[in-house]
């Protein structure tokens, strides 16, 4: 299972990257948007040899790459997801973004703290956690200028990659999603997430114990 469930997760984030391609919304957006899991898929592959992750960071990667495949493929302002919710909860836009700004957070926030316990010294408590929320914050923030950088570079080209639906608080909602999904992934998950740690490094038994 260690050694499969990687693949399988690959498998199926690959074939659905294919699929998305086939006849996106809109071309740039669907670039813009699947470009992070295309970087990121050839760095894990690069670096897997001497830093495997936890199954745990496996699957909530898939996990994030799969949201930004569909919002890709869709826009994140069509999203089907984000109409259904917008009709169930009444709603007055589609919110799919805004589960891809969770994501943005919650899911590097276990990224982050997987490097930061076996890259450096830092061991878990407040300190990690307040270092690894920074770093969900920074990433968030960097995300929002490129999608500023993007906005000037190509005009109204990248409309539907920004996503703002009128809003003029997005960036702002943006970021607080991503604040806040890092926080609850570490007080949620960082008990599950030291266990798999030790069974991937197995020298941080002491340090996380």
């Amino acid at each position: 299972m260690q050694k499969k469930l990687p693949l399988l997760l690959l498998a199926i984030v690959l074939t659905a990257l294919a699929v998305s391609f086939y006849q996106p919304t809109d071309q740039l957006t669907w670039f813009l948007e699947t470009v992070p899991v295309m970087v990121g898929i050839v760095l894990l592959l690069l670096t897997w040899r001497n830093f495997p992750l936890t199954l745990l960071l496996c699957f909530l990667l898939s996990l994030h790459a799969l949201i930004l495949i569909l919002g890709g493929h869709y826009t994140y302002a069509k999203v089907p997801l984000g109409f259904w919710m917008q009709d169930l909860f009444d709603f007055s836009r589609n919110h799919y973004d805004r589960i891809g700004h969770i994501a943005q957070g919650f899911i590097p926030a276990i990224l982050a703290r997987e490097i930061l316990l076996r890259r450096s010294p830092l061991i878990p408590g407040k300190w990690l956690f307040l270092l690894v929320t920074s770093v969900c914050l920074a990433f968030s923030a960097f995300y929002e200028m490129v999608e500023w950088w993007t906005a000037l570079l190509s005009g109204e080209a990248a409309t539907a990659f920004l996503g703002t639906q009128g809003d003029i608080w997005d960036t702002q909602w943006d970021m607080f999603f991503a604040f806040m999904g890092a926080m609850v992934a570490q007080l949620l998950l960082s008990r599950w997430h030291n266990r798999q740690l030790v069974d991937v490094a197995p020298e941080l038994r002491t340090k996380i114990s």
